[in-house]
């Protein structure tokens, strides 16, 4: 029988994928907000075919950089964890899918770890090291 690993250690492990997938969120989310612009971004949306490149553009920059930061202090993490995975799967799909599997030939494997990963935080939650868990043990009733 396969036994999870222990609460500290799972907390533990919970922490440094949120802050993995945070940092990484975070990058890719300020690279379309101030390296190229909404603008920018939403051109290069438009030239891979993208359909509603604008839109699709904010809604990226602002799941990758708010999420992302939301990630890095565990808040809204199962919320966020959905949204990414929505951003990375519109990204395969409309994107990367085509191009077969590694990155290097504009696959989908960067989307589709990225994806893997908010999806797990989504389905556990992200541990007892995050605002998330602070909210929730507020909320309970003493001796609960």
């Amino acid at each position: 029988m396969i036994r999870s690993l222990p609460p500290p250690v799972r907390d533990a492990a919970l922490l440094v994928a949120r802050l993995v997938l945070g940092v990484v969120l975070v990058a890719h989310g300020w690279q379309k907000v101030a390296t190229y612009g909404v603008g920018g971004t939403a051109e290069s949306f438009a030239a891979m075919g993208v359909p509603l490149a604008p839109v699709a553009a904010v809604f990226a920059a602002v799941v990758e950089l708010a999420g992302g930061a939301l990630l890095l202090v565990g808040a809204a993490t199962v919320i966020v964890g959905v949204l990414v995975v929505v951003d990375m799967l519109g990204a395969a799909l409309l994107v990367h899918i085509g191009a077969g599997v590694f990155v290097t030939d504009g696959g989908w494997e960067l989307v589709g770890v990225i994806g893997a990963a908010a999806l797990a935080l989504a389905a556990v939650g992200s541990g007892r090291f995050s605002v998330d868990h602070a909210v929730a043990a507020r909320r309970r009733p003493v001796g609960v």
